[in-house]
């Protein structure tokens, strides 16, 4: 238990996808300006994520390696899953929620591209896979589920941090995505002050 708390301390806080390894910075800034898409947004990422997670592993075990082509389809077989993933997430919620189909408009179908989805499948791969499967298959899906609430959580304040922006005297030339990137660094420098715990 205590070796999942500190996987779940390290990806939300520690080792964050956004803040710390500056990845997924494209959704970020584009779906970080109301809380309600932020969150949406950050559902999606964590079930595509941990759901990724999942896959990834359980294909690299049973197929990449049995048949010696970890080094060849590895990244071409996580990409096509975490595009099947998505249109999946995609078609759910314009079902479900018309609304944040809506509101999260482009930055949905890019959550395949988003490097920070791949980079979870990737991140402790080789690690991993000389574990039994089960444990493999749980550590991979949990540093997946952990990462996106990292993404999650780290969306969420870029959102608060940008709604309380509208309303402040913000010189013309920094209005936008200017003073977005620079709360961004500001946020990346805080969450900083977490290395070294873990």
């Amino acid at each position: 238990m205590k070796e999942y708390f500190v996987l779940m301390f390290g990806m939300i806080f520690v080792q964050n996808f956004v803040l710390n390894q500056f990845l997924g910075i494209c959704p970020f800034i584009g779906v970080s300006k109301k809380r309600d898409s932020a969150f949406g947004m950050g559902m999606a990422v964590i079930f595509v994520m941990g759901l990724s997670c999942f896959s990834t592993m359980l294909i690299y075990k049973l197929v990449l390696i049995p048949f010696g082509l970890q080094e060849y389809l590895d990244i071409i077989s996580f990409i096509l899953i975490i595009a099947a993933l998505v249109q999946f997430v995609e078609i759910v919620m314009k079902k479900i929620s018309p609304e944040l189909y809506r509101a999260l408009g482009i930055y949905l179908p890019l959550i395949s591209t988003n490097c920070a989805v791949l980079g979870s499948t990737q991140m402790r791969l080789l690690d991993y896979a000389e574990l039994p499967l089960p444990e493999a298959i749980l550590k991979n899906t949990a540093l997946g589920i952990f990462g996106g609430v990292g993404f999650t959580l780290a969306l969420y304040l870029m959102a608060c941090i940008r709604e309380r922006m509208e309303r402040a005297p913000i010189p013309p030339a920094l209005r936008g995505i200017p003073i977005a990137f620079l709360a961004a660094a500001g946020m990346a420098l805080s969450f900083f002050g977490f290395t070294g715990i873990v």
